[in-house]
């Protein structure tokens, strides 16, 4: 061990550990790999060729980020953790297609109080398979150590997405109007909100026992991933539906999200009873 490894060893950091996880994330993360792609795993700072957007006449780069929260406790207590990659690249992927943007690229942040190497490299490999299932370069990210930041045992994820729309497709609820109709994906669960209030609502259940209404354990059917609504998007805008607006119900529900692409004086109506309620939730 080298003097400096030895430092940070005492100092409860394991650069080692650093150097393991890096190395068994190096394959899902160079799977998600585009033509568009010209870094490698490792490099400072992630190349991404923006040749194949010149074909649009103004494309507008749009990006976001966000967390899991504390859906990661239940990972923890499940000992599992690749549903929450995917649960972040897919949160992002919603709140940049609800402008009707399509992802390019993406840079995940985790974190924690020790590295343990195959936990990361299972996050991250749920990462990968997100982003290729919505034909997204993961070219980035940092995997930090920071004992007495984070508790034993949790990690803490963030993620990045930057994504394309031709500026006169951006969809920003603008032209909604009195009559239109709003139609809903169906969710898969509590996707990543709300956790903190399900943790405690249901902490008296055995998590790891199956549940007779859910058909697997609670433990289980909270950490369904979240879902991506590419597809369904693209399919409508495909069909040559004119979307007005698009909302991400994350937190805030039905009451804080879709207003905030309402033109001012406009409301919406919706029956609660139109769809049917996830065994989760009920």
């Amino acid at each position: 061990m080298s003097e400096e490894q030895s430092a940070y060893a005492k100092a409860g950091v394991d650069l080692e550990a650093g150097n393991r996880a890096t190395s068994l994330i190096k394959t899902a993360v160079k799977s998600t790999y585009t033509p568009q792609v010209l870094s490698e795993v490792g490099n400072f700072g992630g190349l991404f060729d923006i040749t194949n957007l010149v074909g649009l006449n103004q494309p507008v780069l749009v990006a976001s980020t966000d967390g899991v929260g504390t859906k990661t406790m239940v990972a923890s207590e499940m000992g599992r953790w690749d549903s929450i990659g995917q649960d972040i690249v897919n949160h992002c992927i919603n709140d940049i297609l609800v402008q009707g943007a399509k992802p390019l690229f993406f840079l995940d942040y985790v974190a924690s109080s020790k590295l343990d190497p195959a936990q990361i490299a299972a996050v991250v490999s749920g990462i990968a398979t997100a982003c290729k299932a919505a034909g997204c370069a993961l070219i980035g990210g940092e995997t930090a150590e920071m004992p007495g930041v984070y508790q034993s045992g949790e990690l803490d994820l963030v993620g990045t997405v930057i994504g394309v729309v031709e500026r006169d497709k951006v969809i920003d609820g603008h032209s909604i109007q009195a009559g239109d109709v709003i139609l809903a994906f169906p969710s898969s669960g509590l996707h990543t909100n709300g956790y903190t209030l399900a943790r405690n609502a249901l902490s008296d259940l055995d998590w790891h026992a199956d549940h007779e209404d859910l058909g697997e354990s609670v433990g289980q059917a909270l950490l369904t991933p979240h879902r991506a609504y590419l597809n369904e998007v693209n399919a409508l805008l495909d069909a040559g539906t004119e979307i007005r607006g698009l909302a991400h119900i994350t937190g805030g529900g039905l009451v804080d999200n879709p207003p905030r692409i309402f033109p001012e004086g406009l409301g919406a109506i919706i029956d609660s009873q139109a769809w049917e309620v996830p065994p989760i939730l009920a």
